[in-house]
């Protein structure tokens, strides 16, 4: 794997968060940054730090809260002159606080979601509509109109949300070019939404699709999870989400629309790890995937909506639809077959202990003239043994679109709050590729309408295959 340095960091680099994915990041940096060491800090309130002071980096083992953040983190990013990097890969920290914060002193700033403080998620005084990502996203935009431009901030830049925004550009060439529509390529988002428009697309699956299988089976009570399973099962509380269409004729009876905001999506008065649709993946073919509330969901949506004046003309639906690998799902009925009281024990697989398989992730576009394009990374563990430590697949698609990431923002340093939509996918894709294994397209004529039994009588629309109503699983 090249080592080939990609930027210069000026300033500190604090990294908020070790966990398995902060883990993965830090080689990374190593590899691919010039910047001084002796200014490197780690911060984790779990982690021993032995794998940090493996690296010779500063680690403190300490919680970022409300309380403290301003306090801990301006002299760690200060210090020594030069523009600090805040890498923010941690759960329980408020994203846009920590965001605003890094703007004010300079420093450049990513994530990889929209986090709150502690406690957000499993608040039960709060209503379904203000725990929604939704509600999230609403935060970020608001300090994004309230301090436009300025420092770089990138939001939501992990594998998705992030790497998909970058490769739904990339799927919309692909399908321009294979129906022979002559396009002038978009420099601009109402240019990309106007194309996606044009081609016909309805909408868009994040569709997922994890093999890692480990060599011992799960155990009981213990939750098994390729990632965070802190994050797995916060989002996967929340409601579950959606941007939605205008092509859509049907909602669902607990489907509810916010009151406020870019209006791009709804929500379910139920929770995403417990909401299947029907969906497609190369290897598998058909599957059933959960539809866990993401923010790409909510971006994606808004930002290929294509307007006359405050009329929205076109919007596409778009959701995750994620097969987690098959302990996670295990560990999913676990807890919901015990009235969502979460296992004590969590345990997240790593390269040594996973005996094979596949994170294939990437964006199923249907509707248009050829019916339904999959497009996106099909890593092995294999492979990601042979290329980056300390991770597995799942990781490494997470920790390669941070470095892409943070590049891009040591490119554009005044570029203000950006999401992943708004990057130069082309840049993003050319520094993050060489760790997605087998980057591809697929083309498939299956719809939701296919693969059905017919046993038993069902409410669908014929009419129109990719209507939402035969997607969800009910």
């Amino acid at each position: 794997m090249s080592s080939q340095i990609h930027a210069k960091i000026t300033g500190p680099i604090v990294m908020i968060g070790f966990g398995s994915i902060g883990k993965g990041t830090l080689p990374l940096i190593e590899r691919h940054f010039d910047y001084d060491k002796s200014r490197f800090v780690i911060i984790d309130p779990h982690d021993d730090g032995a794998l940090a002071k493996k690296h010779g980096v500063r680690f403190i083992q300490q919680g970022v809260t409300r309380d403290n953040y301003r306090e801990l983190l301006v002299p760690l990013l200060t210090e020594g002159g030069g523009q600090g990097f805040c890498v923010n890969l941690s759960v329980d920290t408020s994203s846009v606080d920590i965001m605003t914060l890094c703007r004010e002193i300079g420093a450049l700033y990513i994530d990889t979601v929209v986090e709150p403080w502690a406690g957000f998620y499993f608040d039960k005084q709060m209503g379904v509509e203000q725990r929604s990502n939704y509600a999230l996203r609403e935060t970020l935009l608001a300090a994004r109109r309230k301090s436009p431009g300025g420092t770089t901030a990138v939001s939501t830049c992990g594998a998705n949300p992030g790497m998909v925004s970058w490769f739904v550009k990339q799927a919309l060439l692909d399908i321009a070019r294979d129906t022979k529509t002559e396009i002038v390529e978009p420099r601009s988002r109402e240019g990309w939404a106007q194309l996606m428009q044009k081609l016909g697309v309805k909408g868009v699956h994040i569709a997922e699709r994890d093999t890692q299988r480990s060599k011992n089976p799960k155990p009981m009570d213990v939750f098994v999870n390729t990632w965070s399973v802190e994050g797995f099962v916060s989002e996967g509380m929340q409601p579950a989400e959606l941007g939605w269409g205008t092509h859509e004729t049907w909602m669902p009876e607990n489907g509810r629309r916010h009151g406020e905001g870019c209006g791009a999506a709804i929500y379910l008065l139920q929770p995403g790890a417990n909401t299947r649709v029907r969906s497609w993946c190369p290897t598998p073919g058909a599957q059933y995937g959960f539809l866990v509330t993401h923010n790409e969901s909510i971006s994606i949506a808004d930002y290929y909506t294509v307007r006359d004046g405050d009329k929205v003309v076109y919007r596409p639906t778009c959701h995750y639809a994620y097969h987690p690998a098959n302990d996670a799902v295990l560990s999913l009925h676990e807890i919901f077959g015990a009235t969502g009281k979460m296992q004590e024990k969590w345990h997240i697989l790593d390269e040594n202990e996973i005996v094979d398989g596949v994170d294939e992730l990437g964006v199923l576009l249907y509707g248009h003239g050829k019916n339904a394009y999959w497009y996106g990374s099909q890593l092995s563990i294999e492979e990601t043994r042979r290329i980056a430590p300390y991770q597995n697949a799942t990781g490494l698609q997470v920790s390669s679109a941070v470095l892409a990431g943070m590049v891009w923002a040591l490119e554009n340093p005044t570029a203000g709050i950006v999401e992943a939509d708004e990057m130069d996918f082309r840049r993003c894709l050319e520094i993050q590729t060489p760790y997605l294994g087998p980057v591809k397209g697929y083309y498939t004529d299956w719809t939701p309408l296919n693969d059905r039994p017919g046993l038993f009588p069902e409410d669908i629309d014929t009419s129109d295959p990719w209507q939402f109503r035969n997607i969800l699983v009910r």
